[in-house]
């Protein structure tokens, strides 16, 4: 069901006081009266069943039912918006509530098919470079991260530069993968041309019918509603995340349990350089310590012990 807000400005004056009011405290709404709406939002009770029939729904009872029901499923059916005066209770709601919406509608809009035919890819690739500008620099350092684990030789670059230098050598058996959410930025639609002309794949991770998705091999695309009123937008970065965690999980389980056991043996080697669960370092701090007091001492002509 479309939001609120999705069809706001085709809203009378009336119903648009209606919907500002569901939308400053909904959890209310769905256990107030259509009177406690109407007197809340200043109008009257048949302007909140007019609004009500606005919305494609047969009355307040159903308006009520899907509201409880989307913030349930953690899809508000009003946009969460963080205001000037909001306390902090407040805002860490909305935005948790926001990104939470956000991955839902992501997850909606999904292509399987793609994703399996990036596993299929990424599983034969000679050589895999990640590459974004900003925010999505981010990404692709964490890709780099998780994938270079998986015994594939792995580049990462966020230099437009470097970019371009390595899709003029790239060749059939590389893959490159480019990380922009509004698929508008020139440099990266430079590298996925040079790339392609190349016969390297390009899978984008971005948004579908943008100039970088028309250079692309395969484009991994996921709807993002973002909020760039007050704070900045994490949303797509967020999307963007997980989707590298579903890729690098789908490459495991195309290798199979000898694969797994090779990562198992990847994390026992780096044990030692974390302390145990539960463990403290005051032991290892206390020997600074001794080491300062004993120096004070054969400073004052005292022997250590």
């Amino acid at each position: 069901m479309d939001s609120i807000f999705d069809r706001y400005d085709s809203l009378s004056r009336t119903e648009k006081k209606i919907a500002d009011a569901v939308k400053a405290d909904p959890h209310s709404v769905i256990s107030s009266s259509i009177a406690s709406l109407a007197k809340l939002a200043d109008v009257s009770e048949p302007s909140v069943h007019r609004f009500c029939q606005h919305l494609n729904l047969k009355g307040f009872p159903e308006f009520k039912l899907r509201l409880a029901q989307s913030i349930a499923k953690g899809t508000p059916y009003v946009n969460i918006h963080v205001e000037a005066n909001d306390t902090t209770e407040n805002y860490t709601k909305k935005i948790f509530e926001a990104s939470i919406s956000a991955l839902t509608e992501a997850q909606k809009s999904l292509d399987i098919y793609v994703i399996k035919r990036c596993v299929d890819i990424l599983s034969c690739a000679k050589k895999i470079t990640f590459c974004g500008l900003g925010s999505s620099a981010v990404v692709a350092h964490d890709m780099m991260n998780k994938f270079f684990r998986f015994n594939i030789p792995c580049n990462y670059f966020e230099d437009p530069v470097m970019m371009l230098m390595s899709a003029a050598n790239s060749n059939l058996e590389e893959v490159f993968i480019l990380i922009s959410h509004t698929g508008r930025t020139k440099d990266l639609v430079d590298v996925a041309t040079l790339a392609r002309s190349r016969n390297a794949t390009v899978i984008g991770m971005t948004s579908k019918n943008s100039p970088l998705a028309e250079e692309c091999t395969l484009v991994l695309s996921m709807n993002i509603p973002e909020d760039t009123d007050i704070y900045i937008p994490m949303a797509s970065q967020l999307a963007q995340l997980t989707m590298v965690d579903v890729l690098a999980t789908g490459l495991i389980l195309r290798k199979g349990p000898q694969f797994i056991e090779s990562l198992k043996k990847v994390k026992e080697g780096i044990q030692e350089s974390r302390f145990a669960p539960g463990a403290t370092h005051t032991a290892s701090a206390a020997a600074p310590a001794e080491n300062i007091a004993a120096g004070q001492r054969s400073q004052a002509g005292e022997r250590p012990a």
